[in-house]
């Protein structure tokens, strides 16, 4: 019977722990995470939590992992079951100002790209995958929007990806500040002139 529940006990513990780095994250970045910090938090000891994750960057990819997952539970997955096109772009960045309420005192993905852009390491390159992945799920939906007819055949996908992404930077940024729905509205009217332009 042990060794059968062994491994589930310690997947249910290693996501525990995941999941208490993510929270701390969220506060203080990839690089505000420690080992003996969060330890405590979990209120385990340090060889305790080193026995799930090797090093303090092992815990940090984990976390980013995480991040990563999350965002396209919430943001991609909800909009693929709107239909392609306009409507399923529209509902992307809808869920995309979800998230950005929800973590709008802090994201992990948004923090880890000010944190490891100017490094080198196997951060900054989880970054880079998990960044241009993103991109490209932007770059297949607006390429979907096209093909429907709902944006013009001249359209520059990567163009107004990059485009897209701007304005959402702007919402992580603004709400904080300026109070979050302000910020969504805003983001909601500049999205919609700038698909305006893009149609046929």
């Amino acid at each position: 019977m042990n060794a059968t529940t062994a491994p589930g006990k310690r997947a249910a513990t290693r996501e525990m722990i995941l999941d208490r780095a993510y929270a701390m994250a969220c506060n203080d970045g990839l690089e505000g995470l420690s080992i003996g910090t969060l330890a405590l938090a979990v209120e385990m000891s340090k060889s305790g939590v080193f026995a799930h994750f090797g090093s303090r960057e092992d815990l940090q990819l984990a976390v980013l992992e995480l991040g990563a997952q999350r965002f396209m539970d919430n943001v991609l997955l909800p909009a693929l079951k709107t239909p392609r096109g306009l409507p399923r772009l529209r509902s992307i960045v809808e869920h995309w100002c979800d998230w950005a309420h929800r973590y709008e005192r802090g994201c992990v993905l948004q923090s880890a790209v000010g944190e490891y852009d100017g490094r080198d390491g196997a951060l900054r390159d989880a970054v880079v995958r998990q960044q241009a992945g993103w991109r490209g799920q932007l770059e297949k939906a607006i390429g979907h929007a096209v093909a429907e007819g709902h944006l013009g055949a001249g359209t520059e996908v990567s163009q107004l990806a990059f485009e897209i992404y701007a304005f959402m930077l702007v919402l992580h940024h603004d709400a904080g500040l300026f109070g979050f729905e302000e910020a969504r509205r805003r983001t909601l009217a500049a999205v919609e002139r700038l698909f305006a332009s893009y149609r046929t």
